[in-house]
């Protein structure tokens, strides 16, 4: 992943001074880790990804979509959803109100679930979906797209043609581990010649060996995840590396629990898989008529 990062001094100039009437008509919005602002000046969006204090000041880095990240003085000079705000430091146990989801949309509120769909996103386990759930579960009840866990795509094939695909029943799969002569991609170039003619099916992946991989290293407090000899069952061997209990399922399944648990929003999460998710949702929702 490239990364960039600098600070920017200047986020408030004269301009925006002149713009705002009265600094104590703004509102205030904490620094929340995954709480996205706009800079005012240079259009930056991005999420929280920590706050610190440096020379006196108190700095947020914000990291956008694509993964870069850039540090701003905290103060004015933001917008949250369209709107001016004061962006303050977080407090102990403050409420965001940011108006997002952990995905980043804007957050509907009143807003009833939609009636679910024909239409629907197949991930490979229960852990993809689990993830899918905790990061995108607003924004795909909101559609009405269901998520079912396939485990395992080696009748990949079989599945679609049993699903019978049409414009008002499309399906987008994500496929761990997409990448060139591995068997994931024989299996999903099977699959495509399947029914990729009928334009209502969408396979897309991320390269990572599994889901556990998407999520930053640093979310976790590492440099990197660590590489697991191919002798040893990959999920086994990161537990044990961690120095986590690993001899059984029941401490896979823990294992990812305390994974899960460090995930708050898409910024903890690594932007193949986001802009992945991102185009599964608007294949399925976008407008057959």
């Amino acid at each position: 992943m490239t990364s960039s990062s600098s600070f920017d001094y200047g986020s408030w100039g004269p301009a925006q001074e002149l713009a705002r009437p009265s600094r104590t008509a703004l509102p205030q919005v904490a620094a929340e880790r995954g709480a996205v602002f706009e800079d005012v000046q240079s259009g930056w969006v991005g999420a929280v990804l920590r706050t610190e204090k440096s020379g006196g000041m108190h700095i947020m880095v914000l990291e956008d979509r694509r993964g870069k990240t850039k540090s701003f003085q905290l103060g004015f000079g933001f917008l949250v959803d369209g709107s001016p705000v004061e962006v303050v430091a977080p407090q102990r146990q403050a409420v965001s109100a940011t108006g997002r989801t952990a995905s980043g949309s804007v957050k509907v509120t009143g807003a009833r679930a939609r009636v679910a769909r024909a239409s629907r996103i197949w991930v490979e386990g229960k852990h993809d979906a689990e993830l899918v759930e905790k990061v995108w579960g607003d924004d795909l009840r909101l559609e009405g797209i269901v998520v079912e866990p396939l485990g395992g795509i080696d009748d990949l094939p079989g599945a679609i043609r049993d699903f019978q695909p049409g414009p008002e029943r499309r399906l987008g799969v994500l496929v761990d581990h997409l990448v060139p002569n591995s068997k994931e991609s024989r299996l999903a170039e099977q699959a495509m010649a399947v029914s990729g003619a009928t334009g209502n099916v969408l396979i897309v992946g991320h390269p990572y060996v599994d889901v556990w991989q998407v999520i930053k290293p640093k979310v976790l407090g590492i440099e990197a995840w660590p590489v697991i000899p191919r002798n040893i069952e990959w999920k086994v061997g990161i537990l044990q590396s961690f120095g986590w209990p690993h001899a059984e399922q029941a401490d896979i399944a823990q294992g990812w629990k305390r994974l899960l648990s460090r995930v708050n929003s898409y910024a903890d999460l690594e932007p193949s898989l986001l802009a992945r998710i991102e185009e599964v949702i608007d294949f399925l929702t976008a407008d057959v008529s």
